[in-house]
């Protein structure tokens, strides 16, 4: 076997713009490639794209202006990804209000832009997608104890942004209408 060369950490781009290796001009062009490519793969939010410039090495010189632009043409646009994050996540995994708030936060949406996306979750929708979800999470757990199949449907409902109140109250709902006595479990006004 022989001997392992190391090699010498790559330079970012930044570095190379410093040494005089790259141009301002081939660094833009650099990052307009890298940021097409990611955007052909998926749709992310100006903030997400800064990220990934940053971890690549760009220079704010050169991610700003770039970003600005894909901003000016529409190709970065996070009001629009803010509405497909909310409508997707609602209809598709049923998660509630709560929960899409705090990925909208994660992913560097801006206050007032995630509260004008989420305010097209209409509450009674909400609560329709919750029941959905309570009434599947009852099914899976037919012949267990029913203090089990409480917890663990209410715990899905929690992890995914339902409040534990309405929690309850669909799990009740959803376990009666699956034959098990409810009576004696806590409701809305419990909370």
């Amino acid at each position: 076997m022989g001997k392992r060369r190391s090699r010498a950490p790559r330079k970012t781009v930044a570095e190379r713009l410093a040494d005089g290796e790259m141009s301002h001009e081939e660094a833009l062009d650099a990052a307009r490639e890298a940021v097409l490519r990611i955007l052909t793969a998926t749709q992310k939010s100006r903030h997400e794209l800064e990220q990934a410039l940053a971890r690549k090495g760009y220079p704010e010189s050169v991610v700003t202006p770039l970003l600005d632009r894909f901003d000016d043409v529409g190709l970065v646009d996070d009001v629009a990804y803010a509405g497909t994050i909310v409508r997707t996540r609602q209809g598709e995994r049923g998660l509630a209000r709560r929960a899409i708030s705090e990925e909208l936060r994660r992913r560097g949406i801006d206050e007032e832009t995630a509260t004008e996306a989420l305010d097209q979750i209409d509450p009674e929708d909400e609560r329709a997608a919750g029941a959905r979800l309570a009434e599947k999470l009852v099914v899976k757990t037919r012949g267990k104890e029913r203090d089990v199949r409480v917890r663990r449907a209410v715990g899905s409902l929690a992890r995914k942004g339902y409040a534990p109140g309405l929690a309850f109250e669909l799990v009740r709902d959803a376990l009666a209408a699956d034959g098990e006595e409810t009576d004696d479990l806590p409701g809305t006004d419990d909370w």
